[in-house]
């Protein structure tokens, strides 16, 4: 089920074409990475889906409707775009308390959302003693009010420690996989995206670059996987005959394409032919973000 839907979305700020037709969907139960250098139209694709900007042209949906109009859209939609925006003197469940009595959600949810992040202990106090790293928590609580299916973070990562952001991996996938909704998450932090993601969005220079599954971006499609036999045993032959092309590695394995491993596993098992490798190779995300992006 689709629940975000950017539809040949365009902005200009003056001369600068910040945004130039991009279309992208966000499905429901999934885990979206939205990728791009600064300045790539990441944050302007963002703040159009919450309402903060209008666009020249095109649309971005949430479940079908601008966000401008819904009757309660922190009960359909949570976003976080930075995690500044809090009174300093305020203490971390008064500022989730007035958030709920203005969206007219009981006030019990503000502990609630403390919980779930991480922050019960420091419900009670203020804002301007917390790091950044709890600030980033505070905002997810803010989010996680209205018990939304779709949430719409940029950069949610940042400031947080190893701990806080393997956390922040965890949950964001519970959120999707879990709870069946739809997570479209703004980062630079490559190495995390990719161990949080399910499917890939890359935009450059305004323009969207490419889009598909993590595995399809780090594959370019092709199965490849490498292996490796005890001394004689040749698997080379059956292999091709299988349909696979072969490639002999200086180090003694073969890297094989076009056949699953569960597929080479069973050519094996028929060869008799003992195994001391096997794995399934892809491209780091870094490594294909650089090469589409670092020309445009």
């Amino acid at each position: 089920m689709t629940a975000i839907e950017i539809r040949n979305l365009s902005k200009s700020f003056g001369a600068v074409r910040a945004v130039d037709g991009v279309s992208f969907t966000v499905e429901a139960g999934s885990v979206t990475g939205y990728l791009g250098p600064n300045g790539a139209g990441k944050t302007t694709t963002l703040r159009s889906l919450l309402g903060l900007v209008t666009p020249d042209s095109g649309e971005a949906l949430v479940n079908g409707k601008r966000y401008t109009a819904m009757a309660t859209p922190l009960n359909e939609v949570g976003a976080v775009l930075e995690a500044t925006n809090f009174h300093p003197g305020r203490t971390a469940r008064n500022h989730l308390r007035l958030l709920c009595v203005a969206a007219g959600l009981p006030v019990t949810r503000a502990d609630e959302a403390l919980g779930q992040v991480g922050l019960a202990e420091a419900a009670g106090k203020r804002v301007g003693g917390f790091s950044l790293g709890m600030r980033q928590r505070l905002a997810l609580a803010s989010a996680l009010l209205g018990e939304p299916k779709v949430y719409i973070l940029d950069e949610p990562a940042n400031g947080l420690d190893p701990a806080g952001i393997q956390w922040l991996r965890g949950f964001l996938r519970h959120l999707a996989h879990d709870r069946g909704a739809a997570v479209l998450v703004s980062s630079h932090v490559l190495s995390e995206v990719e161990q949080t993601v399910d499917n890939v969005v890359i935009i450059a220079g305004g323009r969207l670059v490419r889009q598909g599954t993590l595995a399809e971006l780090t594959t370019n499609g092709e199965k490849t996987v490498r292996i490796r036999t005890v001394e004689g045993g040749d698997l080379g032959p059956a292999l091709e005959k299988a349909g696979a092309t072969v490639d002999r590695l200086d180090d003694g394995a073969l890297r094989v394409h076009g056949l699953e491993p569960e597929e080479i596993g069973q050519i094996v098992l028929d060869q008799r032919v003992v195994l001391t490798e096997m794995a399934a190779e892809r491209s780091d995300l870094q490594k294909v973000f650089l090469e589409l992006t670092e020309e445009r």
